[in-house]
């Protein structure tokens, strides 16, 4: 007995050495995942969608529209705190009641700027051709918030997807419009959103029409941004001089079922994008990770059941871990934790999206 006693516990290690080696990439690359939850699982709301996420000094704080469906005017902005491991109820922060009529509320975008208050940004209006932008401030993370304020005529603030803060403090926000055709634009604040510049746009909406843009930081003051377009693939265009100018947008091989995507420049210089890899519908929810914004590798497949999951938002969160929101079934907000060391993939090529089981 005593013998046996003794060979268990090399043996066990035996096994589970074996198991890591044999582990099918699949496997390995979801064991990137650390920890998957949703924020809620239950609210005041049949339908939810367009999540944001940002970290603050006293933690995690998401926020997305919440209402009867997406367009009644019930649709109001909805938000929820991580505190002690766990997400405090959802509560409504923001509704879009404008003297005596009540229109939807629509794409919250959380940002923390290096220096100042937690800016929540919104839109509010019967449709996204006439809808305006809204700000709203909080000094304590979220806890509490500033009466909410409308931008600037011809500003919308940041449409989907979360500013950056450059190195002279400037708030550069991803923008766009869809009235005149689907056209990205830029807008940067120097002032936390009091005083606002504007870029022209910087597509046509004819031969791409793109919106929804996701800002990349390339280094050497280049910038690049990817988003959802009309033509089936995801755009891509870049700027050498911190967005005084852009190239020409140009389609990437990756598929987009006009559905939004988010991405994010990890501290490593290596990119992450968050997207349906699909030419149609909203499932399957992918993640693709790069070296320079140009060449993708399959990475991580997040969900790839029937139903919609849609409209993510990434960060990276100051201990390095990368944490993504998404909408799961206009039901309720995931979340999911993730380990950028264990974040590898493998070359997407023609737009195919790579068997990580071999």
């Amino acid at each position: 007995m005593r013998s046996s006693l003794k060979l268990a516990a090399p043996m066990a290690a035996l096994a589970a050495t074996c198991a890591t080696f044999l582990m099918r990439p699949a496997e390995a690359a979801q064991s990137a995942i650390v920890k998957s939850e949703f924020i809620f699982e239950q609210a005041p709301f049949p339908q939810c969608h367009a999540s944001t996420i940002v970290e603050t000094p006293r933690g995690l704080v998401a926020a997305w529209f919440g209402g009867t469906r997406e367009k009644n005017s019930d649709v109001g902005i909805w938000l929820a705190r991580s505190e002690g491991g766990r997400w405090t109820a959802p509560v409504e922060v923001a509704n879009g009641i404008d003297s005596s009529t009540r229109y939807p509320c629509w794409n919250p975008v959380l940002f923390q700027p290096n220096e100042g208050p937690l800016l929540l940004f919104y839109k509010v209006g019967p449709n996204p051709d006439k809808w305006w932008g809204m700000l709203m401030q909080s000094a304590d993370s979220g806890r509490n918030w500033s009466p909410a304020k409308r931008l600037p005529e011809g500003i919308l603030g940041p449409i989907k997807n979360k500013p950056i803060q450059l190195a002279n403090r400037d708030i550069l926000c991803p923008s766009s419009t869809e009235g005149q055709g689907w056209q990205a634009h830029f807008e940067r604040t120097t002032d936390l959103g009091i005083t606002w510049q504007k870029t022209g746009v910087v597509n046509d909406g004819k031969k791409i029409g793109a919106i929804q843009p996701a800002i990349l930081q390339l280094g050497n003051h280049r910038l690049a941004a990817v988003g959802r377009t009309q033509q089936g693939r995801i755009f891509r265009i870049e700027s050498v001089d911190e967005d005084r100018s852009w190239e020409e947008m140009q389609l990437t091989e990756l598929p987009n079922p006009n559905s939004g995507i988010d991405a994010v420049t990890l501290k490593s210089g290596r990119h992450v994008l968050v997207y349906n890899h699909t030419a149609s519908g909203r499932s399957p929810l992918n993640v693709a990770v790069s070296p320079d914004s140009l060449a993708w590798q399959g990475a991580l497949v997040l969900e790839n059941g029937p139903g919609e999951y849609s409209y993510p938002a990434v960060i990276q969160s100051s201990d390095g871990m990368v944490h993504i929101t998404y909408t799961w079934k206009r039901q309720r907000i995931k979340h999911l934790v993730v380990d950028p060391a264990r974040l590898n993939g493998k070359a997407i090529a023609n737009g195919i999206w790579p068997d990580l089981d071999d």
